[in-house]
């Protein structure tokens, strides 16, 4: 039987991280840059007001004032997107725009609210300026060339923005894996259908879809495949062409319809024991698709609360590998018991609980339902406590490790 950890280092290293590729600015949120990126231009590309008012020349203010207005004769107007073809000297003054381009010779630019906002001929100035005043000089904010984003650095919307305005249309980033949920088991009718005798609403697909997604993959889902192994391969091998990860749950365990295992322990997928409580049966592989491409195939057990901690324990890490995003693993945080709680010997359990905090620190509260089919309580969890293998009870007060299931653990 595997370790937990055993189990996981066996499919981060089977996955491994692939090459990086041009990702477009809007694919690319959340995904890591894979390379030093730097400018292509100077931000701003050129001296521009950041005033509506007129272009002048500092000097020809000099003592203007509200009871002694300046005039100066209107060279012409420049919006934003245009190249002026005059010159303002001195003496002189062109109306400008926001982010429009400062005409050659002028140095600074007077507010329109101090002036009489003359559209043409002769503008009255009531204020002087300084040299520079209310002019965003060219490369101030970023000059061309310099680091506008690092290798392994995590886009956000402001480093997307940055991307953008310094000439980028894409980034080298690891691609966005693409996720294909099956979930397995004749009893399985999708959300919101009716029910007959024996039948059960399929939530697996919904939540691994939600996991995989919050993990920063895309993801589909495919119907639930009743329990015979032609129709599973028949799924699988449809699926192969779109995925580049396949999650499976149900069907990985002893019983008489366990298909998943039956019908894919001869191809290519390995399943094993883990000593872990929830999610003790697993399996994990690859299976190829056209071209030659391998895509790998995790086969969770089907019980919610064990699909949902396979996933969290085995399946997130590994698309985190993919993604290029560290760590692999949700952060371990500490906190106390407040009841006690029992695990099974030799196995690493994964208790669902409720995380609090105060100035003391953070407080765990094992949810009353620690069953491997407790939808509710899953839901109502926001942790999981790890109990080490060795051990058996804990007390109430006890510290214990836990991982945050809303934390997003970036790099």
């Amino acid at each position: 039987m595997r370790t937990a950890a055993e189990h996981l280092a066996a499919v981060l290293d089977a996955v491994g991280t692939p090459a990086p590729v041009p990702v477009p600015l809007t694919g690319a949120l959340g995904l890591v840059a894979a390379e030093d990126v730097r400018s292509r231009v100077d931000l701003p590309r050129f001296d521009n007001s950041a005033m509506d008012g007129y272009a002048v020349v500092a000097a020809s203010l000099e003592g203007a004032a509200p009871g002694r207005p300046v005039p100066l004769p209107l060279m012409g107007e420049v919006a934003a997107g245009q190249d002026p073809e005059f010159v303002v000297r001195p003496g002189t003054a062109a109306r400008i725009m926001t982010g429009a381009r400062l005409p050659d010779g002028a140095d600074a630019v007077i507010p329109v609210e101090e002036t009489d906002g003359a559209a043409v001929g002769t503008v009255s100035c009531a204020a002087p300026v300084a040299s520079g005043q209310f002019v965003r000089r060219r490369g101030e904010d970023l000059a061309a060339g310099s680091l506008v984003v690092s290798r392994g650095q995590r886009l956000g919307p402001r480093s997307l923005a940055l991307l953008a305005a310094s000439g980028h249309a894409a980034v080298p980033a690891r691609p966005r894996p693409h996720v294909v949920v099956l979930s397995t088991g004749s009893e399985l009718v999708p959300p919101g259908e009716p029910l007959g005798p024996g039948q059960i609403h399929d939530s697996n697909s919904v939540m691994l879809w939600a996991a995989a997604v919050s993990a920063g993959a895309t993801a589909d889902v495919r119907p639930a495949v009743a329990d015979t192994e032609a129709d599973l391969l028949a799924t699988l091998d449809a699926a192969l062409e779109q995925a580049d990860v396949i999650v499976s749950t149900g069907g990985v365990s002893m019983g008489a319809y366990d298909v998943v295992k039956a019908a894919l322990r001869d191809g290519g997928v390995d399943f094993v024991s883990v000593a872990m409580q929830p999610g003790k049966p697993q399996g994990f592989g690859f299976r190829t698709a056209a071209g030659g491409r391998r895509v790998p195939i995790f086969a969770l057990p089907g019980n919610p609360v064990s699909a949902y901690v396979s996933f969290e324990v085995f399946v997130r890490p590994a698309l985190r590998r993919l993604l290029g995003l560290t760590p692999e693993c949700r952060p371990v945080h500490s906190a106390a018991l407040t009841a006690p709680l029992r695990s099974p010997e030799g196995r690493r359990q994964y208790a669902r609980a409720v995380v609090t905090g105060d100035a003391a620190g953070l407080l765990a509260e094992p949810v009353q339902g620690q069953g491997s089919h407790f939808v509710a309580d899953l839901a109502r969890a926001n942790a999981l406590v790890v109990v080490p293998e060795g051990t058996t009870h804990l007390a109430a007060g006890a510290p214990v490790d836990v991982l945050l299931l809303d934390e997003e653990g970036g790099p």
